[in-house]
């Protein structure tokens, strides 16, 4: 009824459906282009983040040295398990076991901690801040690698992305009329193609898109190769 509803307009008003068209057409573009920007935005941060995280275990391994045989011992030992768990901790795909590596993260950051400030307290030395200053390090970078993997596009601007899709082929089937029905495939397959690169994307965990902690798996290489 829409269709044949649509034959009946006058050339002006088909003038205006076809401005309007071109508009809307327009604004799809603008609205998936931008989020194609946040969600690829959203994954160099996560990569640069696992740089930033594989650096500071790094050097705190190092500055590990500056502590006391027996401490850095301990100390070391408590960061190639914390590297881990990092290292699970990127390759995890099901909740269940997320929480049980997050769990274990957390016992090892307490453990870390208290094996750095113990030394501390007990010989305030400006080695022994520089060795607290380095495990503050890596444990902010944990929690800055958290929060970006947790930042994903807003549900709102995922609401207004399919609602703009919905109107755009409406108005391609209403203009389409009387011609192949191919031309009614084409734009849905190519939004489909879009909305599904933009989802895996932003989506750290799942598809086929996922940031690889080549960084900490060549300081994990490097740590025991020593």
């Amino acid at each position: 009824m829409v269709r044949r509803n649509y034959r009946e307009l006058r050339d002006a008003t088909h003038d205006d459906f076809t401005f309007i068209l071109g508009a809307v057409l327009a604004l799809l573009g603008l609205i998936i282009g931008f989020t194609f920007s946040m969600a690829v935005s959203r994954h160099d941060q996560r990569k640069n983040y696992e740089e930033q995280e594989a650096n500071a275990i790094g050097t705190e391994y190092l500055r590990a040295n500056l502590l006391p045989d027996g401490d850095a011992a301990k100390v070391r030992g408590l960061l190639r398990n914390y590297l881990y768990q990092r290292l699970l901790n990127y390759k995890a795909r099901n909740d269940v076991e997320l929480k049980q590596i997050d769990a274990q993260t957390a016992r090892l950051q307490n453990e870390m901690w208290s094996a750095v400030v113990t030394h501390a307290e007990a010989q305030l030395t400006p080695l022994a801040a520089l060795v607290v200053s380095g495990m503050n390090d890596v444990l902010n970078s944990q929690g800055y690698t958290q929060a970006a993997w947790w930042n994903r596009i807003p549900t709102a601007a995922w609401l207004l992305l399919l609602a703009i899709c919905i109107f755009c082929n409406l108005l391609i089937g209403l203009a389409a009329r009387g011609r192949s029905a191919f031309l009614f495939v084409i734009l849905p397959v190519a939004l489909a193609i879009c909305l599904s690169l933009i989802t895996d994307i932003d989506s750290p965990r799942h598809g086929f898109i996922h940031v690889r902690p080549q960084n900490l798996e060549s300081l994990a290489e490097s740590i025991r190769s020593q």
